[in-house]
């Protein structure tokens, strides 16, 4: 049985285990409930919240009210919406299996809770009570399973993601937080001990059952090459690779130091030989080469391939060389945002990626060209731009990113949320300049951020075209339309259109040199081969992630084709290669 059979199983099983798990708490609240009061441990429940009430203080009751409050249905409902976008946010590549296991946890635990209230009816202790005491049974305590579904989850999460002694102080503190919910309930007169002790059951058997249907069936990435350089390992099935095994093909690998540790080193280097690629020529970058040594590396020998190990901005740099020169290009991603990688549809992990593209095939994709006052021609893959996304990259925090990656873009965004808008002309394509304001402009060969957040729909790296966004939410109104519009679109996916071959205006709304707006508004769409956007006064700009000095114009040309890259399928499609049929020389793999 393969994995993904495997998984699927785990998860039909689910109709079976969470109704079998009702039954089981439903037969226990049955028990407790039918027990003569004098038995334990139902007698037992009597003296201990007895005992707690009569021992009431004003800052235990604050106490025990913020702890009752964190595992009330809003705040479980808050925190656990707030876990969810954080793990399909902030990580590199969205933690979708990790966010249902939280989600689906939270939920499970819940409708198990009310299937047993529905079922058992217990009192609350006759104490007085601090809170307004739900309709619900007492039995089980649905502050304490939600609170174990929750924080529990967190801390499973933790101990199986994280990295370092971290980790297991994290999950420590998260789980003490059910047990103290537990003791608030007691003391607040709102659940018998043994409620308490359900909850805490319920939590359990809710955690057991999700963590074996969605993360015991989940592997780490890890790359198929494991050897070291200098004695490969036969790779495995590959039969997209067209050349044979050993045959001393050179290979120069520019690596950025920071972001390409030396663990990933040696996988890159064992990879490529297994691969035939023995004469690897390494070129570390530095911030006045962000390329390293690529272009004489590629002028003083015949080479067959240029790998890059890096982001964006290091990509950008390799690929103004690797245009030039012809040379075809396999992207390992290590940076903050590898946004061209995630748009390509390759793999998150670094090793896994280049396995991957190196079992692949060769395909031409678009570059741009972008140039301006002060600033030089240059390419670009992913996207360039002015206004409050270059400030936000201009200001973000170095150190901050090198810890969190482009979640201190985030930060960085906050201080110009009140940037005052731009005053610009957009020309696409030689047409009449349209005078619009806005808060920033984006000209994207590709249209996902982080996330999947797709701001650029009909943006695709093949399509031979440029997309344009104008980015202008006014008051509150307008940033939430923008957002929910921008949420809305993503969770959807990209519209058919901009899925097929060649797409280059398939939204919905018009584009064009007419342009289109969209979320009242706030977004306005044009496509073009060519793109002058001048300023009223200088603005920041960005190209690929980088920043550069401020100015009054930015002018961006579509480069059709221009870039020779390994991947795993074409362009916007989910099938594996090799393709076969093709008649559009960008999408066909070349050998």
């Amino acid at each position: 049985m393969t994995k993904e059979s495997g998984a699927a199983a785990r998860r039909a099983r689910l109709v079976l285990l969470v109704p079998a798990q009702a039954a089981l708490m439903v037969l226990l609240g049955l028990l407790v409930t039918g027990l003569p009061p004098d038995r334990w441990p139902l007698s037992a429940d009597d003296r201990i919240t007895r005992a707690f009430a009569a021992h009431r203080g004003p800052f235990a009751d604050g106490v025990t009210h913020w702890l009752s409050a964190v595992a009330s249905t809003e705040g479980v409902v808050g925190v656990t919406l707030v876990a969810v976008v954080a793990l399909l946010v902030l990580p590199r590549a969205p933690r979708w299996t990790e966010a249902v296991f939280l989600g689906a946890s939270v939920a499970a635990q819940s409708a198990v809770f009310l299937t047993v209230t529905l079922c058992v009816e217990r009192p609350r202790p006759d104490v007085p009570h601090l809170d307004a005491a739900p309709p619900t049974s007492s039995f089980p305590s649905g502050h304490v399973g939600a609170s174990l579904a929750l924080y529990g989850g967190l801390a499973t999460l933790a101990l199986t993601r994280m990295r370092g002694p971290w980790r297991y102080v994290t999950a420590t503190l998260l789980l003490l937080v059910p047990p103290a919910v537990g003791l608030s309930r007691v003391y607040r007169g709102m659940h018998h001990p043994t409620d308490v002790a359900g909850g805490l059951l319920n939590g359990t058997l809710t955690l057991l059952v999700m963590a074996w249907v969605f993360l015991s069936a989940r592997t780490p990435a890890t790359p198929t090459v494991t050897g070291s350089a200098t004695a490969p390992a036969a790779a495995p099935g590959s039969a997209a690779v067209p050349a044979a095994r050993g045959t001393g093909r050179r290979a120069v690998v520019v690596r950025h130091p920071h972001s390409c540790g030396d663990e990933l080193a040696r996988r890159v280097r064992a990879a490529l030989h297994d691969r035939g690629y023995t004469d690897q020529h390494w070129t570390e970058t530095s911030a006045e080469r962000p390329c390293g040594a690529l272009a004489e590396e590629c002028a003083a020998s015949e080479t067959a391939l240029v790998v890059v190990c890096g982001g964006d901005g290091t990509v950008r740099a390799c690929a103004d060389v690797a245009v030039a020169t012809g040379h075809p290009l396999v992207l390992v991603p290590c940076g903050t945002g590898n946004l061209l990688a995630r748009n390509l549809g390759l793999p998150t992990d670094p090793a896994t990626a280049l396995d991957a593209a190196l079992d692949g095939a060769e395909f031409r994709i678009d570059a741009g060209r972008v140039s301006g006052d002060g600033l030089a021609p240059t390419r670009f893959t992913v996207m360039t731009g002015a206004g409050f996304d270059a400030a936000m990259v201009r200001d973000a925090s170095p150190g901050l990113k090198a810890r969190v990656g482009w979640a201190a873009y985030a930060l960085s965004a906050s201080r110009h949320l009140g940037d005052p808008r731009m005053r610009l002309s957009v020309s696409v394509d030689g047409g009449r300049p349209r005078r619009r304001r806005a808060r920033m402009v984006v000209v994207g060969n590709v249209g996902a951020l982080q996330g999947g957040l797709e701001l650029l729909p009909g943006a695709r790296p093949d399509s031979g075209r440029l997309e344009v966004v104008l980015f202008d939410p006014r008051g509150a109104t307008g940033w939430l339309a923008a957002a929910g519009h921008l949420a809305a679109r993503t969770v959807r996916g990209r519209t058919p259109a901009a899925q097929a071959p060649g797409a280059a205006t398939g939204r919905t709304g018009g584009t064009g040199p007419a342009g289109g707006r969209e979320a009242r508004g706030s977004l306005e769409y044009f496509s073009g081969t060519r793109i002058d956007i001048r300023f009223a006064g200088a603005q920041p700009r960005e190209v690929d992630g980088d920043t550069f000095p401020e100015g009054t114009r930015l002018t961006a040309e579509a480069e059709p084709g221009a870039l020779r890259v390994r991947l795993p399928r074409a362009p916007g499609t989910g099938e594996r290669l090799p393709a076969t049929g093709s008649t559009d020389t960008r999408l066909a793999p070349h050998h």
